[in-house]
């Protein structure tokens, strides 16, 4: 993903997390055309399946994907792919990172547990992401160090706050998610063979 001058690069991000992280806020809050989102009222089916406890209030739920694109430069477009949060959705998410250079893997502190899945898959696939502490509240409940001891994950792996509702705040974390696929890919070209 070199970008040279005059020329522009895309590059596909998937955001993914439990249900009701916040995914479709983040893809909503920053981007530059009207997101196309797949938000389906909750019926009674999901009563059961659907755990709404954690996320009062909750009355739509994505069912296929959302899409937003954002420029952080002219040469660079970012397209964002959205998941969507429950298992019984999970099939399309091996499509929906085909070709991704990264994720964002949405946090929120006080359900840990919903990120494990997307974590485990991201690393399965050998898919560089990031994790970003949903603070929509204006509470941050644990700092970056905790999250990443509590998710097992790499200290290379960056852990970032944001509110999802905020462009700027989402802007940033996409940035540091390029930053840190640029700066992965880098030192494997330089590794010796």
């Amino acid at each position: 993903m070199a970008v040279r001058p005059g020329r522009v690069t895309s590059a596909k991000i998937v955001i993914a997390g439990g249900f009701g992280v916040g995914k479709t806020t983040l893809v909503g809050s920053v981007s530059e055309i009207t997101p196309l989102t797949t938000e389906a009222i909750m019926t009674s089916a999901g009563v059961g399946v659907d755990d709404t406890r954690n996320v009062p209030g909750k009355t739509t739920t994505t069912v296929a994907m959302d899409f937003g694109r954002i420029s952080i430069d002219r040469d660079l477009i970012l397209y964002l792919f959205g998941t969507p949060g429950q298992t019984r959705f999970w099939f399309m998410w091996d499509e929906l990172v085909r070709g991704a250079i990264g994720a964002v893997v949405m946090v929120d502190t006080r359900r840990l547990a919903d990120c494990f899945a997307a974590i485990d898959f991201f690393e399965h696939r050998r898919l560089p992401y990031l994790v970003a502490i949903n603070c929509s509240d204006g509470v941050q409940y644990h700092n970056a160090d905790d999250v990443r001891e509590a998710l097992a994950i790499s200290s290379d792996v960056p852990v970032v706050s944001c509110d999802a509702r905020s462009r700027e705040s989402t802007k940033n974390v996409l940035i540091s998610l390029v930053e840190y696929v640029l700066s992965m890919r880098r030192t494997r070209a330089t590794a010796p063979a």
